[in-house]
């Protein structure tokens, strides 16, 4: 029953995989001569990347409106951004019109990002907590997998209202579904919350309500605020290590390779068709999604963080020599047409394995239960921004000097995200939170020692 509870959850998530995946297959029709829209080269690059700059703006509204009318009415209102944004590429008309359908998936995207974890977090058992955060991350590339499926044989706006779909039964089946019983024990409502939690539960759910009502108790006790991210030494530490792994998930290119697949295959020489090549692309994409979490109890999350960014690092070189030899040398690459797939390919398994989802890992390890919520916030609207730039920018970098450039430039700053996370990043693998939080106070303690030895020297 849980997982069939989960599976509706996280139909959202799978709608903002779709918005996700959507320019990909839809940025050459816009571009084609055939276009019933026609776009530039510079009006793509907004279209692509003015939703993640609109995913920055609702995190904290969302994070407010989830404690305060709880997780299933923030989701449910989450899904109007995207129904919204549907209806208006399927009547769009104008070039204005696709940013302001774009902009309302934005919205959702933010809105879905902040409070989908939060939701599932609390209706899952210890048993399967993993398993339902990794579902959120499967149903997001199975969204993207769809636009990459679908996109290249049917017309833009059928695309749409297929698409349209999705939120739809997501609001036809979770409506039924039952709050989050840690949102109504938060507010005293004790026969709410047992109710809740016998339509999740099979069996005897009384030691499990009260255990949950002692930390929530717990956790409304030792309320935190923004300004303890600030204030305290060991959050701003803790902060500052998160925001720095953050950075190099999004330098490292990501928005970009899954935002403009169709067109990036176009550039080659290969002999398959760039849609089937998105095809597989998506394919590799949701097999590895998994992979993470299978590794990273066992290998930790350092290891994996480093190995990821090492190897996304190796492949944004490829393919930016490749792209060069391409556009100066082109006879020097002969038969090498199968290189920017291949390399795409491992790129999106280094990826998968370690900066697609650990950078998760650490921020819910890294920070106490009362200003979790707040860092969480933090690092949506960062992520947001930084994946706004780089799928802005790809474009402009690309048109002005050369589709190699970006992919050297996403090989440089993977490189020194690898030698930022060597030094700077701690192993919470197998720890404690306890042990975690004692680990930044012995490094704050010594970096204010460094600080005084350098001031008094």
């Amino acid at each position: 029953m849980l997982i069939i509870f989960s599976i509706s959850a996280t139909l959202i998530t799978a709608t903002a995989g779709t918005c996700y995946g959507w320019p990909s297959p839809t940025l050459p029709y816009l571009r084609s001569k055939e276009s019933s829209i026609p776009t530039s080269q510079d009006e793509g690059s907004w279209i692509v990347s003015i939703m993640i700059l609109c995913s920055a703006l609702t995190p904290i509204p969302s994070a407010y409106f989830a404690d305060r009318f709880g997780r299933k009415t923030t989701l449910l209102l989450g899904a109007i951004p995207f129904i919204l944004g549907w209806v208006l590429v399927i009547v769009a008309k104008s070039v204005a019109v696709l940013y302001v359908a774009r902009m309302f998936s934005g919205l959702g995207y933010g809105i879905v990002y902040t409070v989908a974890p939060m939701y599932t977090g609390e209706i899952a058992t210890n048993e399967v907590r993993g398993a339902l955060s990794t579902l959120i991350t499967l149903m997001n590339k199975v969204g993207i997998l769809a636009q990459y499926c679908i996109g290249p044989f049917v017309d833009m706006r059928t695309l749409a209202a297929i698409n349209l779909i999705l939120p739809i039964t997501f609001v036809v089946t979770f409506i039924f579904l039952p709050e989050s019983p840690y949102y109504y024990l938060k507010f005293e409502r004790t026969e709410r919350a047992e109710r809740s939690l016998r339509n999740l539960r099979t069996g005897d759910i009384r030691l499990e309500l009260k255990n949950i009502e002692i930390n929530v108790q717990e956790d409304m006790k030792n309320k935190g605020s923004w300004g303890d991210l600030i204030f305290e030494a060991t959050n701003r530490k803790a902060m500052w290590i998160s925001i720095g792994v953050f950075t190099i998930q999004q330098l490292c290119g990501s928005a970009a390779v899954v935002a403009y697949a169709q067109t990036i295959f176009k550039s080659t020489e290969s002999k398959i068709e760039p849609y089937q090549e998105s095809i597989i692309l998506g394919c590799v994409q949701v097999a590895t999604c998994m992979l993470s979490v299978l590794l990273v109890d066992r290998v930790g999350r350092k290891p994996l963080l480093l190995l990821s960014a090492l190897g996304v690092g190796l492949m944004n070189g490829t393919i930016g020599t490749y792209f060069y030899f391409s556009v100066w040398h082109k006879s020097s690459i002969g038969q090498l047409h199968w290189v920017p797939l291949a390399a795409i390919v491992i790129y999106i398994v280094c990826y998968a394995i370690g900066l697609s989802t650990v950078p998760y890992v650490i921020i819910g390890e890294m920070f106490p239960t009362n200003v979790k919520l707040y860092a969480s916030c933090i690092a949506h609207i960062y992520t947001g921004f930084s994946m706004f730039a780089v799928q802005k920018l790809f474009q402009v970098v690309s048109d002005s000097w050369g589709i190699y450039t970006a992919f050297w430039g996403f090989a440089a700053f993977s490189l020194l995200g690898l030698v930022y996370m060597l030094i700077a990043l701690p192993e919470t693998k197998g720890k404690s939170f306890a042990n975690i939080q004692a680990r930044l106070k012995r490094d704050v303690a010594r970096d204010n020692a460094s600080k005084l030895m350098t001031v008094e020297y």
